[in-house]
């Protein structure tokens, strides 16, 4: 049910939800970072994924784990949320609700998400100027960047912004170069 439309209609209240009481309480950053650890985590443990999302794991057993993971690393009302997604049996969409969360950050702080995908890790340097480069043309106040390796790529990057992806990679120039062939022909 991941990224579906049904899921974003249930989703989306909780997001929202958990941004009103951090907004009410001044730590949306705050929030922000730890729903980032928090998906850090899920996405490194298909184990503790598939604890939560198993409907025959008790409730009590979910928040137990849920308690022993996040007391002391994150907001006491961020562990109440937690728990409350165990109550009402949404834990499993924990990680879109943060996701979405993230998304409803973004956009409060004018911040845009770049999608890098790159042949080969990129420096700091290259870091900052494909983010002057991506705020320079969507306008946004921050940009914020996910960076990916794929050595596929042979050399060069791809930036996603949005619904807008400049393929500056090898591979994609050698494609171009082929359709071009293949039509003059």
């Amino acid at each position: 049910m991941k990224n579906g439309t049904v899921s974003s209609e249930i989703t989306a209240p909780y997001a929202q939800a958990l941004m009103s009481i951090a907004q009410d309480n001044n730590v949306t950053d705050q929030v922000g970072a730890e729903a980032a650890e928090l998906l850090d985590l899920l996405d490194s443990s298909e184990d503790l994924q598939q604890f939560l999302a198993n409907p025959l794991v008790e409730t009590e057993a979910k928040k137990a784990v849920l308690r022993q993971i996040a007391e002391g690393s994150v907001s006491p009302f961020v562990l109440s949320f937690l728990l409350l997604l165990v109550d009402r049996g949404r834990i499993p969409m924990v990680e879109d609700i943060l996701r979405q969360y993230q998304a409803l950050l973004r956009e409060l702080n004018q911040t845009v998400l770049a999608e890098v995908t790159s042949a080969v890790d990129l420096s700091e340097e290259q870091r900052s100027d494909i983010k002057a480069r991506v705020a320079g043309f969507t306008s946004a106040r921050d940009v914020e960047l996910s960076v990916q390796v794929d050595p596929s790529l042979l050399g060069g990057l791809i930036v996603q912004v949005g619904s807008q992806v400049i393929d500056a990679s090898l591979k994609g120039q050698l494609r171009r170069i082929g359709l071009q062939l293949s039509a003059a022909t």
